[in-house]
């Protein structure tokens, strides 16, 4: 039997400051994506990912923690890796930077670059950003004099390190890289690297630190730590096996990486330091660096302190994993940054998968169940639409693999849905159930059947990198494990003869509106618990009086009912909220010369033009939230008058908009 071709895919090193969000498990399900279509066309692939474990912020974050960095780290990489798991990854390791193999291996290359002239002792003064971990010089920072990358405050800071000789191997780099047109993906991201980076010139790179201690010692200076960069980067090479002293079979199999795939904010890190550090090394590049764009919430990137954090886990747990997986490889472009709402979702769950995938297996099923008891004819009375049909399930197989070769994967996506979409049209287009009527079309029943499973398995098989689950349950009802992608090479795979399962729903449709107001509520719960657990972690409210008995409101001191901003406002424009049989989209004057919106769940009890005029309390510094596509900033009072009656607080004409409430 010949050998496998290999495939060796990377994702970056997620970093273990804290548990990651929705945005930074985008690219473990990209990758996951990749690596298993790769396995389906029969490569041997090793899927590589993991977390990234020193540096300062992290001896602060512990601190802050009040526990050692090991234990801070051991918990959070614990996060990271059930985050993976949860979403159904697929990685063949998991790699620590804290792992005893890796600091060791570490240890060695440092050596090995010093003692070769490559990294040498100097003394750096500059601009540091602790967020970053990255010095920079006055002319790299923002217009506001911040870190260029993301726009917080630097400091000065000056210490004794140890340096990389980046420019000895500048103009090596710039001749790889401009002789291998696709090491840098896309194209847009070469040239910043090029224009912007490289060819102005480049410095040497600070790769040890004295001013913090968590860090992989220099074996041969202690006082020193080996620099974030260049511990987190070998990763790719020491969890193989990689030792300068003589590499594994593991490392001689798969490296070099056929594609690492990073966030577009590291591809300066994974195409200029990476490169030269392996070119020091005397080691082969890798073959690519894809650097994907950011998923957003909205229009904004995701941040605590925006309110605006999403979670893989409480997703795939209101929504299910392959529901998440499709959505955020749906969702996101290939060039440009990705948005995940709660509405989209809801949308793409009901639209592509219940609709139109889910309801396309069930009714198939179901009509083989129905009409010929489960069993699969022979496709033997061909007539019109069937051969459109096995065109484009052909054509879809071609075009999926055009996508994934350019890591076009909401193209590929997008491809598979437009097959279920078609197969749909089909059943419209025969008519199974006028057909069944007919003795005489019996023979046409039972083709255009076997044409619509079939369809479907090669939905089954295209799915697989997508959603694993759902592509399983899909051949069990289907009742055959011909799955594999050379079947995907002619229409008529699946076996006559065979039996279907039984027909069982995929997804189930949602209330958008319910499921959206549950969400957003358990949202300002939790907000609401991180909040007063970081108050009484910093001693607020430790009075020593006893808790209050459930259901009672805790009383709270004039400080705490201060913290609320009560303000007059206008009511100036009013209208319903066309997604929401409760909301009412609020345009509100506040007494700031900026218009506010707010949504509020009225509807039931007032008609829009009634409050228009209407003067109302507002709490004005409430988180922002988007309800039903609307960004609601604030929130109106309202008195509950029993289960049926709310009644808006309004406010009496003389008292100015704008006026604190106090």
């Amino acid at each position: 039997m010949a050998e496998k071709p290999k495939f060796y895919i990377t994702t970056a090193i997620a970093y273990t400051s804290r548990k990651p969000h929705i945005g930074n498990s985008y690219e473990i399900v990209l990758t996951d994506a990749i690596a298993r279509y790769k396995r389906l066309q029969g490569y041997d692939v090793f899927f590589l990912t993991g977390t990234d474990e020193h540096g300062q912020k992290i001896e602060e974050y512990a601190a802050a923690a009040g526990v050692s960095p090991k234990a801070y780290v051991d918990k959070v990489a614990g996060e990271i890796r059930a985050v993976c798991d949860t979403l159904g990854t697929s990685y063949d390791k998991f790699i620590r930077t804290t792992d005893d193999y890796h600091e060791k291996a570490v240890q060695k290359i440092f050596k090995k670059l010093y003692d070769q002239g490559d990294i040498y002792k100097g003394e750096y003064e500059g601009l540091y950003c602790t967020p970053c971990e990255s010095f920079w010089t006055e002319s790299q920072l923002d217009e506001n004099g911040c870190c260029p990358d993301c726009h917080r405050p630097v400091k000065k800071a000056k210490e004794e390190a140890y340096f990389l000789r980046l420019s000895k191997y500048q103009k090596q780099l710039e001749d790889y890289i401009e002789s291998h047109e696709d090491f840098i993906y896309p194209e847009a991201r070469k040239r910043e690297m090029l224009n912007n980076f490289i060819k102005p010139g480049l410095q040497d790179l600070c790769v040890s630190r004295t001013s913090f201690t968590w860090g992989i010692p220099v074996s041969f200076d202690e006082r020193h730590v080996v620099y974030v960069w260049l511990d987190a980067l070998s990763n790719y090479i020491t969890a193989l096996g990689y030792d300068p002293d003589g590499a594994s079979d593991l490392y001689k199999k798969y490296w070099p990486a056929d594609v690492h795939i990073i966030g577009k904010d590291i591809v300066r890190f994974h195409t200029i330091y990476w490169p030269i550090m392996l070119m020091a090394l005397g080691e082969p590049l890798p073959r690519q660096v894809y650097g994907h764009p950011w998923l957003l919430f909205g229009e904004d990137k995701m941040s605590k302190s925006r309110g605006n954090v999403i979670y893989a886990d409480d997703l795939c747990r209101e929504f299910g994993v392959d529901a998440v997986r499709y959505y955020l490889l749906a969702e996101m472009p290939h060039a440009q940054d990705g948005s995940i709402t709660y509405e989209s979702l809801i949308e793409r769950y009901n639209t592509d998968l219940a609709n139109t995938i889910g309801n396309l297996v069930n009714r198939t099923v179901a009509m083989q169940q129905k009409y010929f008891a489960g069993v699969v004819q022979a496709p033997d009375c061909p007539g019109e639409f069937d051969a459109d049909v096995r065109a484009l399930a052909l054509e879809t197989v071609a075009q999926v693999d055009r996508c994934f070769s350019e890591y076009k994967i909401a193209d590929a996506v997008a491809a598979v849905l437009a097959l279920a979409r078609r197969l749909n049209k089909y059943i419209d287009e025969t008519m199974p159930w006028a057909l069944a009527k007919d003795e005489a079309q019996r023979a046409r029943l039972g083709t255009v059947l076997y044409t619509l499973l079939e369809g479907i398995r090669f939905l089954g098989v295209l799915l697989t990198p997508f959603m694993p689950s759902t592509a399983d349950a899909i051949f069990a009802q289907l009742g055959t494990d011909v799955r594999d992608y050379a079947s995907l090479s002619a229409f008529g795979g699946l076996l006559a003869g065979g039996a279907v399962g039984k027909p069982v729903p995929l997804f189930s449709r949602i209330d958008g509106e319910k499921k959206i107001e549950e969400l957003l509520a358990q949202q300002q719960r939790e907000q609401a618990a991180e909040k007063a657990a970081a108050e009484k972690a910093a001693g607020a409210g430790d009075s020593g009086e006893p808790a209050q008995a459930p259901g009672d409101a805790a009383e709270i001191s004039i400080d705490d009912f201060m913290k609320t901003e009560l303000r007059v406002a206008q009511i100036t424009a009013c209208e319903p909220v066309k997604r929401s049989k409760k909301l009412l989209k609020l345009t509100l004057d506040d007494g700031s010369g900026t218009p506010r919106t707010v949504a509020s769940g009225i509807s039931p009890w007032y008609e829009p033009q009634a409050l228009v005029g209407r003067k109302v309390l507002l709490v004005a510094n409430l988180s922002p939230a988007k309800l039903c596509g609307v960004e609601s900033r604030g929130m109106i009072l309202a008195a509950d008058c029993g289960e049926t009656d709310v009644q808006v607080v309004f406010v009496d004409d003389a008292v100015p908009v704008g006026a604190r409430v106090r």
